[in-house]
This record gives C-alpha cells, structure tokens and sequence, in this order.
C-alpha cells in the first residue's frame, strides 16, 4: 500500500492531461471538445473503493517500463475509472500525447489494453473531496441531471477521473465525473 502511495505522488506533480477546448461553461459543469486518445486500462473485479487502487499496481508496471521495448513511460493526469456492464471497473491512463496506438508501447502484461478514443465532446462536473463511491454518485446523479435538464443525451458510461495523489488532503483533489454526449466534437 505505501508503495501505491508513494507512486500516485507523481500526480501531484505538473502530469501531462489531455488536450480539450472548453465549449460552454455554466457553474461547476462544462461542456469540453477532447481531442482523440490513446489509454492504457486494465479491467478489475474489485468494488468502486478498491478497483483504482488494486488497477494502479498493474498500469503502473506498465508505465515503470513493463512494456515489450521496456521503455519508461511519463505519468499523466487523471487517471479514469468506468463501471463495466457485467460488473467490475475499467482502470486506465491516458497515454502522453506524442504515443499514438501505433507507438505506444505494447504491455507486457496480458490485462492491460491499449485503445484509441476518438475526439468526443463531454459533459463535465469538477469537484473536490474523497474518492469514494458515494461522493462519486452524487456528482454524477448532478452532471446527469444538468445534462437532462438542457435534454442532452450521453454517448456511452459515465466517467470518473482523479487527478491527485492520495496524499493530497481531499479538500484540495480535483476530481471529475464526465459523461459522453451524443454530440460530436465541432470540426476545425
């Protein structure tokens, strides 16, 4: 555990995040166009509290150069956790822009997975607070409410993303709850 610990401390420093171009913004919630993606995620058979956590060990691996070229791989921000359908989470990180699916470098460990996201427009809530399932419920029972309330229709499961290290005291995390919209991102 303090080996988790003291790994997940690498966000707290400046990490690498995704590229996007606020939309709209309207109190705690935006609208975002996210440029496409590649993640590395692994699926774990844990509850909501324990899937990051017992995900990092292995994503980490990955990145600490457990990969076919052994190649070391920078740490980025956040790292995303999504309910599967038949039960269990999909734990990933979002690779560093300059990998692509072709250059990213393959695992080595056969429960991790490489994925191209396309460029998509989200629904996003940012709060502060505890990673945990209920704070989690809350935040996403509100993004689906403001997105129902303006009939937006998600594009697929809900999102949760945590960009600090367990350390950082829960008043201060950023974390995010964002849902894919039917929408696509507007063109150049």
């Amino acid at each position: 555990m303090l080996l988790v610990a003291l790994h997940w401390s690498f966000l707290a420093m400046a990490a690498e995040e995704p590229a996007y171009r606020i939309v709209e913004r309207s109190g705690a919630f935006e609208i975002r166009d996210y440029e496409s993606m590649t993640i590395a995620e692994t699926l774990v058979r844990e509850d909501f509290d324990a899937a990051g956590n017992s995900a990092f060990r292995t994503l980490f691996g990955y990145i600490s150069g457990k990969n076919e070229s052994q190649q070391k791989i920078a740490m980025t921000a956040p790292v995303r956790q999504q309910a599967e359908p038949d039960g269990g989470f999909r734990v990933g990180f979002v690779a560093p822009a300059h990998y692509s699916l072709q250059t990213a470098p393959k695992p080595a460990d056969s429960r991790i997975v490489l994925r191209q996201l396309p460029p998509q427009r989200v629904a996003v809530m940012r709060y502060s607070g505890r990673w945990t399932e209920k704070n989690y419920r809350e935040h996403e029972a509100a993004l689906l409410a403001w997105l129902a309330s303006r009939t937006l229709a998600t594009a697929g499961p809900v999102v949760y993303a945590r960009y600090n290290a367990p350390f950082v005291p829960w008043p201060m995390r950023r974390n995010e709850v964002l849902a894919p919209l039917a929408v696509g991102p507007a063109g150049p």
